[in-house]
């Protein structure tokens, strides 16, 4: 059957929108996969701050990079970086034009929502430990509960040693959880909408504030 005029008109000028994925060739695909496989990879050992430094000094590192405070200059082509207290850096590849021709520039925000453990974070109850903690990053607090979890950062002791701490990633490592109510004990809780979460009563104690580290 012959399409109507009408409906070639409308093939014709409407923006036909299509899966780039469709139109992808086998190379590309399986570069697709790799770039995503190596961003997974990069994302489980990056999820602080200082994580996500460490990891992308080290892709630098191999890809030719070096600390500008290890060079006495900088000249054409050089590919450099600064590292502002483990927790953000500046990276740049020396053009060979003026700076007053203009330059590219690019920006990026290290995110990692989390739960911060407060200064003085042990809180003791039934036999139990409990970590205070502060929500960080507009996490939804519902989703973090009953969900296995880990504990990444840095202890600086007394005589300015720093010490890596990354515990719970490991098979043999113990877990951190937020506790939240059986489901047989929830009727009320369960009853609440999520537009009037502002609303709630916290129960105490509050099974978004305390992390619990369970064997």
């Amino acid at each position: 059957m012959e399409k109507s005029e009408a409906k070639f008109l409308e093939e014709k000028l409407s923006n036909q929108k299509k899966s780039g994925w469709e139109s992808a060739s086998e190379e590309e695909k399986k570069l697709i996969f790799k770039f995503g496989d190596e961003y997974i990879w990069f994302l489980n050992r990056s999820k602080t701050e200082r994580e996500f430094v460490k990891s992308a000094k080290d892709i630098l590192d191999k890809n030719g990079f070096k600390d500008v405070n290890s060079m006495d200059k900088i000249s054409e082509g050089d590919r450099v970086y600064y590292i502002n207290r483990d927790k953000s850096m500046y990276i740049a590849v020396i053009g060979n034009k003026k700076l007053e021709e203009g330059l590219n520039l690019v920006g990026a925000h290290i995110d990692s929502p989390r739960l911060d453990l407060k200064p003085n974070p042990l809180y003791e109850d039934t036999e139990f430990a409990y970590f205070n903690t502060q929500y960080y990053g507009g996490i939804k607090k519902y989703q973090w509960t009953a969900i296995p979890l880990s504990i990444h950062g840095v202890i600086v002791k007394a005589n300015g040693e720093k010490i890596d701490v990354n515990i719970g990633e490991g098979e043999e490592d113990p877990i951190f959880t937020i506790t939240d109510l059986l489901p047989h004990l929830a009727k009320d809780q369960m009853q609440r909408k999520l537009t009037d979460r502002n609303k709630w009563r916290r129960p105490k104690p509050s099974y978004w504030k305390y992390a619990l580290w369970r064997f």
